[in-house]
């Protein structure tokens, strides 16, 4: 296999690919940014696709004339092909073969078209098979990681090849309708995960198969039907020891959402299978494995939506409580979760240590539709691209401590298609122990402006009063204590350890003030401090606060102030050891 080049003593970050109307370029990692050198900018208005090798070491792109292989290292450009409808590019995992697509199209007479599915041979530049392949999704075959079998799905049916030979089919998988499957990760033997839909009244079930064992239903490891399933997304863990279904149907019969209805099903290849009880109603947004494979993570129900990490008896280990979010993702060593929410949502990150379930950072990456961990788990990219936005384009590079590290705003007339890291295999960074200072940066924090609540017109002039609809669940372990006694506490004793915990929280609040600048205060959970005369006071120290703040920055834009506004910034000082009095409950 080419382009494996050993690990440096202490690997600088990667660098990044960047896509759009001004071309593709690669940008050095952290720290310095500047446009890589290992890669002449293609200025074409054109770029239609991009492929890392799995290792890093190899680029491909198609440009509307020609995909061309480069290797990263030495900027020598290995390969160009003509292909200039190419849409789609994908390398095998050992980069023995570059797969291409484009659309498929038929004659104007009528008859077939050409096949539009190749695969090229990298080292030597020769295609060695063309497949008809009309859609689009899933086009790529599926190989193991090292290459000893490749799959794909051909009228419901599997064919396996052997050793990159697609001039035989070495095994076919056929149950009545294969319609979706997922080869697992890592070393041989390889296991297949299938779905096949249920019809007739008949249900819909997920098998697991240990290649090529694929002799009728007593060969398979492992089986799990389910009657509520139009389809299924399949997630196997990095051991491949479990998969992870979520089942979904396109309507929800009880008209509650118009996400249809989803369940989670989790299937072990020893055979057990069990169905994730979530304790919230509403859609499932995103469940991801922990790269541990002993943990994975579900982000669901109604907003604001729940978040819980499970254990492989699928038992709750840590509640996140419920906040405004839609996805998670685990840090490449399974260090640190991040959850987030984008799309509809404003951009809200909770960046979470898992070993000690201690809340890190709150940065805000407002209008992202793209999120990515850097190889090296220390860095996180969040990008807002067309077609999804075609406003304010471009791309922030933040360190996991909250800072923003970079900032990139494509010019008015253009934009941004896809930014992506350059891979790296597992273990070329070393897993670092989590920090919590923010580290240094150059930028400042990006802010969103706090948006103002709506309130009828009737309601414009009297006092605020809490009008939250729900009130917000607080994170909680869930993991059986230890040396605790199973007995539950009493009501008094959990009056106390709320007093307590709160009093605990109040005092990580005011430590945590400077973490959390960078955090919009609506994300900051409201901590009470179990008195309410106590908290009425707090509230009113805060309210009065804000006005300082206020004043404070009509000041410093210039506006001359009355000399009772002046008198008030001059209480400042003294109301901030007020509120830290109380709050540190003195």
């Amino acid at each position: 296999a080419m382009g494996h080049f050993r690990p440096r003593a202490c690997p600088t970050p990667p660098p990044h690919t960047v896509r759009g109307s001004e071309g593709l370029y690669m940008v050095n990692g952290p720290p310095s940014f500047t446009e890589s050198t290992a890669f002449q900018r293609d200025s074409g208005k054109n770029c239609k696709a991009v492929a890392f090798s799995k290792d890093g070491s190899l680029f491909a792109w198609c440009n509307g004339e020609k995909v061309n292989i480069v290797n990263v290292t030495s900027a020598e450009l290995l390969r160009s092909f003509d292909l200039p409808k190419a849409v789609c590019l994908e390398f095998s995992p050992k980069n023995n073969v570059l797969a291409t697509w484009q659309a498929y199209t038929t004659a104007k007479d009528g008859t077939a078209g050409v096949p539009n599915l190749q695969l090229h041979e990298v080292k030597t530049g020769k295609c060695l098979k063309s497949f008809t392949q009309k859609k689009m999704q899933n086009w790529c075959p599926c190989w193991a990681d090292d290459e000893s079998i490749c799959a794909r799905n051909v009228n419901n049916e599997v064919h396996f090849f052997e050793n990159n030979n697609f001039n035989t089919i070495a095994n076919k998988l056929h149950l009545q309708k294969v319609n979706d499957f997922v080869l697992s990760p890592g070393a041989q033997p390889t296991k297949v995960a299938v779905y096949v839909p249920g019809s007739k009244g008949a249900p819909s079930f997920v098998r697991l198969y240990q290649y090529p064992n694929f002799g009728g239903p007593q060969s398979a490891l492992a089986n799990k039907s389910f009657f509520k399933a139009d389809k299924v997304t399949m997630l196997w863990n990095k051991k491949a020891t479990a998969v992870l279904v979520i089942a979904s149907t396109e309507v929800d019969k009880t008209g509650a959402s118009y996400y249809g209805e989803q369940t989670l099903h989790y299937i072990a290849t020893n055979g057990e299978s069990a169905v994730v009880q979530l304790p919230k109603n509403g859609p499932i947004y995103d469940v991801v494995w922990n790269p541990n494979s002993v943990e994975f993570c579900a982000v669901y129900g109604f907003m604001p939506a729940k978040a819980t990490v499970f254990n492989l008896k699928c038992d709750p280990v840590f509640d996140f409580g419920t906040g405004p979010r839609n996805a998670a993702y685990y840090s490449p060593h399974g260090h640190i979760l991040v959850l987030a929410g984008f799309g509809n949502l404003r951009g809200q990150m909770e960046v979470w240590d898992v070993k000690n379930y201690k809340l890190i950072s709150k940065p805000v990456a407002s209008d992202s539709t793209y999120f990515a961990w850097c190889p090296d788990g220390e860095h996180i990219v969040t990008a807002t691209c067309a077609p999804r936005l075609r406003v304010s384009n471009g791309y922030k590079i933040w360190h996991y401590t909250g800072s923003l590290l970079h900032s990139y705003e494509v010019p008015l007339t253009e934009e941004m298609w896809q930014v992506s890291w350059q891979p790296c295999l597992d273990g070329v960074f070393p897993a670092k122990a989590v920090r919590y200072q923010a580290v240094p940066s150059e930028l400042p924090g990006a802010e969103p402006k706090p948006a103002q609540a709506y309130r009828p017109p009737a309601l414009r002039n009297k006092p605020v009063t809490s009008s939250k609809l729900h009130e917000d669940e607080p994170p909680q372990n869930m993991k059986p204590q230890s040396g605790s006694s199973d007995k539950p506490l009493s009501k008094t004793a959990l009056k106390n350890q709320r007093k307590h915990e709160a009093k605990k929280a109040a005092k990580q609040e005011s430590t945590q003030s400077l973490a959390s600048q960078n955090a919009p205060r609506s994300a900051v959970p409201a901590v009470t401090s179990g008195d309410p005369e106590v908290d009425k006071k707090i509230k009113n120290l805060k309210k009065k606060l804000k006005a300082i703040e206020q004043l404070k920055e009509q000041a410093a834009a210039g506006k001359q102030l009355e000399k009772n506004q002046l008198e008030k910034i001059q209480k400042e000082t003294a109301l901030l050891q007020e509120l830290e009095d109380l709050e540190l409950g003195l």
